[in-house]
């Protein structure tokens, strides 16, 4: 039986960016088609075979710990972008100022995506879901110097509404307005997840 369950839900890339320089800018730049090897997207500064560990998994390892980079793509859900705006505020958020690498419209309560989910490119180009991407204070700033006096809320607003994270498995070319296939993992929900997250 195969492991990973194609699911019937096809979302659809209206928007593609990349960071170039990370400690210059958080902020993305729009671009119309990503190459994406298995160390990320080229010439983005998130990609990487591995990362520099940081405070999301300090109950795993020191800060700054050489772990691998599951963190290459960051992905949002077009439909919990708006949302995002709507309860900050605004009419519509540019998602270069969160830092997004993707935008994906049409695939439902997008930030729970199941993680090693898998999300295809019309074109062959695959990527895994690691997990939910967790909202912080950093798009502040870019957001701020757009919009005055909305740039604190975003974090309150994109609670649970960030995207996910993920990683390349399959090397290609993503390209604006390409379907996107998801595939989900064929297994139930762990029995003691209450239990887990309880501890």
């Amino acid at each position: 039986m195969a492991a990973l369950k194609p699911t019937g839900f096809v979302g659809r890339i209206i928007w593609l960016g990349m960071v170039p320089d990370r400690d210059r800018q958080l902020r993305s730049d729009p671009v119309s088609s990503l190459r994406a090897g298995f160390g990320g997207p080229e010439g983005e500064a998130h990609g990487g075979l591995t990362r520099p560990s940081c405070s999301r998994v300090k109950a795993q390892y020191p800060r700054d710990t050489v772990i691998r980079n599951t963190r290459q793509f960051c992905l949002l859900g077009a439909e919990e972008l708006a949302d995002i705006a709507q309860r900050m505020g605004l009419k519509a958020l540019d998602p270069a100022l969160v830092g997004a690498t993707m935008v994906i419209e049409g695939l439902p309560d997008f930030t729970h995506l199941p993680p090693s989910s898998r999300l295809q490119g019309a074109g062959g180009a695959t990527l895994v879901v690691d997990m939910e991407n967790r909202p912080c204070v950093l798009p502040g700033k870019p957001i701020e110097a757009v919009h005055t006096g909305f740039g604190a809320k975003f974090k309150a607003a994109a609670k649970g509404r960030r995207g996910v994270t993920a990683w390349v498995e399959r090397e290609g070319v993503f390209m604006l307005g390409e379907a996107v296939s998801l595939h989900i993992p064929d297994q139930r929900v762990w029995a003691h997840l209450a239990e887990a997250r309880r501890a």
